[in-house]
């Protein structure tokens, strides 16, 4: 693939100059990609998560919160449950490096402010609660 084929869409976001990745084979078809949209590709040592922490921090979280308590009959289902974990994941789950915040902040609501309900997300697995005008 070279930078005429890219799609235009993809042409004007701007993207990173760098791609850390570890070595497994799944990742080959995103040597050329990475090529053409000249982004360098960075690879870790053989057997070291440490040396891409946050993403594997991440991909912890989706399983222990996610992933282990579903099953996945197709790739539709996986993709869609989640892209709801990670709108769970920016909005509603709290991060103790953010003081207990998520990273898209939302307004707190006072405690006697109403009736408390549970917003249930990502299917059911998770719940934001919030309050309502009684």
């Amino acid at each position: 693939m070279d930078r005429a084929t890219i799609p235009r869409s993809l042409a004007v976001v701007r993207c990173s100059r760098y791609l850390i990745r570890d070595r497994d084979l799944a990742f080959a078809a995103l040597h050329a990609t990475a090529d053409a949209m000249a982004i360098t590709e960075v690879l870790t040592t053989p057997r070291s998560p440490w040396q891409n922490g946050v993403l594997e921090r991440f991909i912890g979280s989706v399983r222990r919160d996610c992933l282990d308590h579903v099953i996945i009959f197709t790739a539709a289902g996986l993709q869609r449950l989640l892209k709801a974990y990670v709108d769970y994941y920016q909005r509603s789950r709290t991060h103790l490096a953010l003081n207990k915040d998520a990273p898209i902040s939302r307004p707190v609501s006072r405690a006697n402010a109403g009736l408390i309900i549970a917003i249930p997300q990502v299917g059911g697995l998770h719940h934001r609660y919030e309050c309502v005008a009684a």
